[in-house]
């Protein structure tokens, strides 16, 4: 599926919207796994939606390549994301948040990876 983020840039006060495809939205059950055990070419972009805001904790042990997580609220804005690197145990979130995005560092997201890490600049 396609999902669309708000990125929200405080200096120039514009919201640029990201689309991102190929998303996979998970089942309670692969939200315990996420990216662990996955392949870097074959992974996909995955989507973790809750029903109520929450500050959960992401882990990277098991993944064997870097990913970025992204924070968002219940429209899609981006509270806030971090790059993992593989084996971290504890990687939290600063706000309340009620969707997730893992999106791995491979040649499928390559470009909307740079667009990210270049929306803090």
């Amino acid at each position: 599926m396609n999902f669309y983020i708000n990125f929200k840039n405080n200096n120039l006060k514009v919201t640029r919207k990201i689309k991102i495809s190929n998303v996979k939205k998970l089942s309670w059950f692969q939200k315990v796994i996420g990216l662990m055990f996955s392949s870097r070419e074959k992974a996909k972009a995955l989507l973790f939606e809750f029903e109520k805001p929450t500050k959960m904790s992401y882990t990277s042990l098991f993944v064997f390549f870097p990913f970025i997580i992204i924070w968002l609220d219940s429209s899609n804005n981006v509270l806030d994301f971090r790059k993992a690197i593989p084996f971290t145990f504890n990687i939290p979130s600063r706000k309340l948040y009620k969707k997730a995005l893992e999106i791995p560092f491979n040649s499928n997201y390559e470009e909307i990876i740079k667009k990210i890490l270049n929306s803090r600049r």
